[in-house]
Parts: C-alpha cells; sequence; structure tokens
C-alpha cells in the first residue's frame, strides 16, 4: 500500500513543538488528514491546538510497510511520533 506522509509541527500548550507524521493511503482528503490529526491531539491532551495546512503538509508518497499497513486498514491512520510527542 502506498501512503501520503504529512509533515505535522503543533505547538503544545506549554510552548513545546511537537513534530509528527500522519500516514493515510495515497490520496485520502486533507480534511481527513487533520481529523486524524486532531484525534492524536486529543490523545495527548494537547486538543485545542491548531491543526491545519500550515501546520500539517503533505510530505512524500511511500510504501508502507506490512505492519503500518495493517495498523492504517485498522484505525484509517498511522502516526510517527518524531519529537515532543510525550506526555
Amino acid at each position: 500500500m502506498k501512503v501520503d506522509v504529512f509533515d505535522t509541527y503543533v505547538v503544545r500548550k506549554n510552548g513545546q513543538l511537537m513534530n509528527f507524521d500522519i500516514l493515510v493511503p495515497e490520496s485520502s482528503s486533507s480534511d481527513l488528514v487533520y481529523e486524524y490529526g486532531k484525534e492524536y491531539l486529543k490523545l495527548k491532551g494537547e486538543e485545542h491546538q491548531t491543526l491545519t495546512a500550515t501546520e500539517c503538509r503533505l510530505c512524500h508518497v511511500e510504501q508502507a510497510t506490512k505492519t503500518v499497513e495493517r495498523l492504517i486498514r485498522e484505525q484509517g491512520y498511522y502516526i510517527i511520533e518524531l519529537r515532543g510527542c510525550s506526555n
């Protein structure tokens, strides 16, 4: 499965920068990607932080690993935490 990788930067409530990638099936709508990002932010206690095209942009398309593909089929998306994502 090919996936779109959206590079995402969000400023946390404490001012620290979060950087994570949102992986979705290729050609998914941007609005859907933002909804997935907001769902992830809610899980992190950052649900009121801004997530728009300014913070979340398509970076590239890649072939998903079998594990990532399975998880995307189960929940619609997959998050790769890069930095500032730990609680």
